[in-house]
């Protein structure tokens, strides 16, 4: 048997983190409730588990989506994640076609140079060597773009990096230490034996020159095995238990298990699992445009796991989804951040009881229309839609023309759930009523709560979908203008709903749309988001006015959105072309 006092960090650091890991993971995986394990036992061995696995690969190892916000980070990424793992899975493969047994101990592969004779070749030995010497090269130029993105961040693509903790900086330093620790330990065993890599034995051959290698390959082997057993040990406690972590949420997601309404050990799963990258920070629009540094996500969840006050931070985000779109690990980040916010309310039924009960219609029609509070507060949007349906010969049923009460998702987006339920309830009812078999709204704030939240046995469409059916359909054939128009995508429909195709298809059918940098899941916040209560009026004219001009730098003749509340709040501001909603320049053209 293999074995040097110089492995016991090493062994006795992984075995403290296995049976931490192990202990922790059952613990949470034991609160879930019964519903959510019978979920785990039903796809635990079903196809979801593959699919995991691929996921697993593509981003714990390769860190695919960060190389969607820039190459050289997600390379450097890469490095770590997929370089460790090849050192690990090569290193077995050959220390096993050395000494073919299975139960060599742990340490036998990772310390593999050390024990065996450098001048004793086996099948594939200098194929090996060769292997492992370019997967420690690749890692170590993903170690020297680490030390750059410290210096210069813009290099790899992020204006801003995250301000650590300095018992993360400690750590941080162990990982970086890790592996020029064994290419010298390596090198220097190569100087000495022969048998090493391209890299290691050249290397080795040239630092023999001026230093005592001799003297010094042991201690390179014990510090290399010391530093490893540290960085194990001190994982737990430090953003670096997001590498195993992530890696069970994936599994849990794939699964089936979600984020409720409340903080529970799923949400711990993800509190681990942020890797702290700090991708969301140049994404958020308070930190770019207001100089709001201490609510992003990676700070908030830090917040919550080290016991931190947050109770600022709950409330000061714009819920637009723009950091939870990148973030790499696909942490529900608003639904995290919805949990933390307590429900305060004080509604019973008995609050809207002068609300008189719908009686279900008699005559029942296709199409319901709800405007909802903001459709109310832009009567040019809820005309244009009357008008459009008119003109495509639709019967429908105005639900709230004569008034109405909120969808209840801003109660929902303040934690306010005890209201939001309420409210659905008596809307839910005026909705059945009608007798309807598709409901359309014009606010992307109604049509995703009316979606998820309502558990309607109807359709539900908006505007910009339904209208683009009635074309599709030919029930409106609008002219197209000579109109240069820019599409600013709501919060709520893109990022929120998934709704992209629809609002540009139209767009395409009554203008020439231009396409820019914000399209899509880039969009731009437009600031009036409901979900923010901490920040000021001047604050949100001021977020107004940065994405106007962003938007506006394009020259359009025209700036569309669809969502009534987008409108008004940029209606807040002098701009030197109009903006309408999607159904406005629809109906101006039909």
């Amino acid at each position: 048997m293999y074995y040097d006092p110089f492995v016991l960090p090493f062994t006795l650091g992984m075995s403290a983190l296995l049976i931490y890991l192990a202990v922790t993971y059952i613990r949470w995986i034991r609160s879930f409730p019964p519903r959510d394990r019978r979920t785990i036992r039903k796809n635990i061995l079903s196809r979801k588990t593959l699919k995991a696995g691929k996921e697993i690969f593509m981003e714990c190892l390769v860190h695919h989506k960060i190389f969607r916000t820039h190459p050289f980070l997600g390379y450097m990424h890469m490095c770590f994640g997929l370089g460790w793992f090849l050192l690990i899975v090569i290193g077995k493969i050959e220390s096993v076609t050395y000494h073919p047994s299975w139960t060599n101990p742990p340490y036998y592969a990772i310390f593999f140079r050390f024990f065996h004779p450098a001048g004793a070749d086996f099948p594939g030995s200098r194929v090996f060597a060769f292997l492992m010497d370019l997967v420690l090269l690749t890692i170590l130029s993903g170690l020297l773009l680490a030390w750059l993105k410290r210096l210069y961040s813009r290099l790899l693509g992020m204006r801003r990096t995250t301000n650590h903790r300095p018992f993360d900086r400690l750590i941080l330093t162990t990982l970086w230490l890790i592996f020029p620790l064994r290419f010298l330990a390596e090198s220097f065993t190569a100087a000495l034996r022969g048998g090493g890599g391209f890299l290691t034995q050249s290397a080795g051959e040239l630092l023999s020159r001026f230093l005592p290698v001799d003297q010094l390959f042991y201690p390179a082997w014990w510090a290399y095995s010391s530093t490893l057993g540290l960085f194990f040990v001190l994982l737990p406690f430090s953003r670096y238990m997001h590498i195993p972590t992530e890696m069970v949420y994936i599994l849990l997601k794939n699964w089936g298990i979600r984020q409720g309404d409340t903080f529970n050990a799923f949400s711990r799963f993800q509190l681990y699992a942020c890797s702290r990258c700090g991708i969301c920070l140049d994404r958020c629009q308070l930190g770019s445009v207001l100089n709001i540094r201490d609510t992003q996500p990676v700070y908030f969840l830090r917040k919550i796991r080290h016991g931190q006050d947050h109770s600022t931070a709950d409330n000061n985000c714009l819920l637009c989804g723009r950091c939870e779109e990148a973030c790499p690990v696909d942490l529900r980040l608003n639904a995290l951040r919805l949990t933390q916010r307590p429900d305060r309310s004080h509604i019973t039924k008995e609050t809207y009881a002068y609300i008189p009960t719908p009686v279900p219609s008699l005559s029942r029609t296709r199409v319901a229309y709800f405007a909802g509070c903001m459709g109310q507060l832009t009567p040019g949007v809820t005309r244009s839609m009357c008008a459009l349906f008119d003109k495509a010969g639709i019967d429908y049923t105005f639900i709230d023309e004569q008034g109405g009460i909120c969808c209840g998702r801003p109660m929902l987006l303040s934690g306010n759930r005890g209201t939001a339920s309420v409210l659905m309830a008596k809307n839910k009812a005026a909705i059945q009523a009608s007798g309807a078999e598709l409901l359309v709204t014009s606010c992307p704030i109604c049509y995703k709560t009316f979606k998820e939240n309502y558990g309607l046995d109807i359709p539900v469409l908006h505007h910009s979908e339904y209208i683009s059916r009635l074309i599709e359909a030919r029930l409106l054939q609008p002219r197209r203008s000579d109109l240069k128009t820019v599409f600013h995508s709501p919060c709520e429909l893109g990022r929120g709903s998934g709704v992209y195709a629809a609002p540009k298809a139209v767009l395409h059918a009554v203008s020439h749309l231009q396409d820019t940098a914000l399209d899509d899941h880039r969009s731009l916040c437009c600031g009036g988001s409901l979900a923010n209560t901490v920040i000021t009026p001047e604050q949100r004219t001021a977020l107004a006015k940065n994405t106007l001009d962003t938007y506006l730098a394009y020259r359009p003749d025209l700036l569309v959105t669809a969502c009534p509340l987008c409108k008004k709040t940029f209606g807040k501001n002098d701009t030197p072309v109009p903006v309408k909603d999607l159904a406005e320049i629809v109906a101006e053209n039909c």
